[in-house]
């Protein structure tokens, strides 16, 4: 009990704190009640959901309390969804602007889900800048859950890539904190996916080249057109004191 209700106070406050005020879309992973609604700000328009069930649909008392909170708070509109949470197959990449996983990723392995794979698809979804939050026991079958979103790379730059040196971690900004007076060791932590998620470091070089030869491109066509006016100025001042002359 001591556990749950300092994970929940946590909790409460890492999703409203650190949910950015633009932000309009938020997931979670593993829904299991209804508490999320009353987390994350009001400013966000649309929460949707995922299981950690075995066979991926939402329990019945969490598609009730769901609904009886937002109703409660007339906040987000809830999107019940029945996908794994390992699997999150009805949602598109790169259409979610905040993942939360609450205490979820110890329930998915129980059952049989993937706990890194869920870490996988909330990168999928999240939008390049999205922010993963999340509060998870520290270690999860033995490994811990905060070096698998420190080092989880992009599935899309290894597919290109001719080693995995070449690809950058997909998160490239976590932050984290030990959770204090609980029984079961706990992290809270947010994880911001990459601008560049996707892309090689070769790609990633070689778009700053082609920026670079741009933005230079742009203070040489700036510098031209500023001599012309230049020289039109003068053209214009050399012909006005010619007529004062001829005066």
């Amino acid at each position: 009990m001591l556990t749950y209700m300092r994970t929940e106070w946590i909790s409460a406050a890492l999703c409203t704190n650190q949910t950015p005020r633009a932000a309009k879309v938020c997931l979670q992973l593993g829904c299991e009640d209804g508490r999320a609604v009353t987390f994350i700000p009001k400013t966000v328009r649309e929460l949707q959901t995922s299981s950690a069930e075995p066979d991926g649909k939402l329990p019945l008392s969490a598609s009730r309390q769901l609904k009886q909170q937002a109703k409660r708070r007339g906040a987000a509109r809830v999107t019940l969804i029945d996908q794994p949470a390992d699997d999150l197959r009805e949602t598109e990449d790169e259409s979610v602007d905040v993942v939360i996983s609450l205490q979820a990723a110890e329930r998915m392995r129980r059952n049989g889900l993937d706990w890194k794979k869920s870490i996988e698809e909330a990168a999928r979804v999240l939008k390049p800048g999205g922010r993963f939050l999340f509060v998870e026991q520290t270690q999860v079958a033995g490994e811990s859950y905060l070096e698998y979103v420190e080092n989880l790379k992009d599935m899309t730059a290894l597919s290109k890539a001719d080693s995995e040196d070449e690809v950058n971690a997909i998160f490239d900004e976590v932050g984290s904190d030990k959770v204090n007076l609980v029984l079961v060791p706990h992290i809270a932590g947010i994880a911001l996916k990459s601008e560049v998620a996707g892309l090689t470091q070769q790609e990633i070089d070689r778009n700053e080249r082609q920026e670079e030869r741009g933005r230079l491109q742009d203070i040489a066509i700036e510098a031209y057109e500023g001599g012309l006016k230049r020289k039109k100025r003068k053209k214009k001042k050399t012909e006005s004191e010619t007529k004062g002359m001829g005066n």
